[in-house]
């Protein structure tokens, strides 16, 4: 199996967004009930809780998602499709932090075939699987454990923009300039979004949030991964991916 590969990784920081009014009531819960329960994760900071929280999540979060008009999957395909110089058939995918497989959904619309998803929670995985559409997924928790790329290929990741996201989003873009310093990566693109999702709080809904119906922004990072300089001499370097 060959091609080029391409990493996709969705916002990395633990996401708490709130259903709307409107969805909320349909699901027979009211919205003060749901704040409740998703701003009592604001306070975890151990990783096995974080992850149980996502499980229960699991079977809900595309219908939580879609109330909020959540566009990074969309976009960040899009940014990708202009990107890659060969066909969408030929491109090697890794998922990363695939959640649900929304991302998958999206690719394979675009005629994307070879998609491989890791994430750290098993009950997102099993909702990505129910779609059918990747053909290896792994149970892969980000900073504990290795993830299943060879180096090179291209790296898409996305985040909001909005104030209650800055810090994470400083100490993302000071990792990714410490990967360009160090010329293992390149950038190619820093794509800012204006209607990235609805505000999840009011006090999203501040400084930051977009004038178009309440819409927070958020952006789109495109890097290529730079050829490993070889470490003996005489020894090979690293090349594109080829195979997951």
């Amino acid at each position: 199996m060959g091609g080029m590969g391409v990493e996709i990784e969705r916002d990395l920081g633990i996401r708490r967004p709130f259903p709307s009014r409107r969805m909320a009531q349909a699901e027979g819960g009211s919205l003060s009930q749901v704040r409740a329960q998703v701003g009592a994760s604001h306070g975890i900071t151990d990783l096995a809780q974080k992850l149980r929280f996502y499980d229960r999540w699991a079977s809900g979060y595309d219908q939580d998602v879609a109330a909020l008009q959540y566009r990074a999957p969309n976009l960040a395909v899009d940014c990708l499709t202009q990107a890659l110089p060969g066909p969408p058939q030929a491109a090697l995918i890794l998922d990363v932090a695939c959640g649900t497989g929304l991302v998958a959904a999206e690719l394979q619309a675009r005629g994307f075939l070879q998609l491989h998803g890791v994430d750290g929670s098993s009950g997102m995985l099993e909702q990505a699987r129910a779609r059918g559409l990747y053909q290896r997924l792994s149970l892969c928790t980000l900073g504990q454990e290795p993830l299943p790329s060879p180096e090179g290929g291209l790296v898409c990741l996305t985040t909001r923009t909005n104030p209650s996201n800055l810090q994470y989003k400083e100490a993302l873009e000071a990792a990714l300039d410490e990967l360009e310093q160090a010329r293992e990566w390149e950038r190619l693109v820093a794509w800012p979004v204006d209607r990235w999702e609805l505000a999840t709080t009011e006090l999203e809904a501040g400084p930051g949030t977009s004038d178009s119906g309440g819409f927070i922004s958020g952006i789109v990072y495109l890097y290529r991964k730079r050829q490993v300089a070889p470490v003996e001499a005489g020894r090979p370097s690293a090349q594109p991916l080829t195979g997951l």
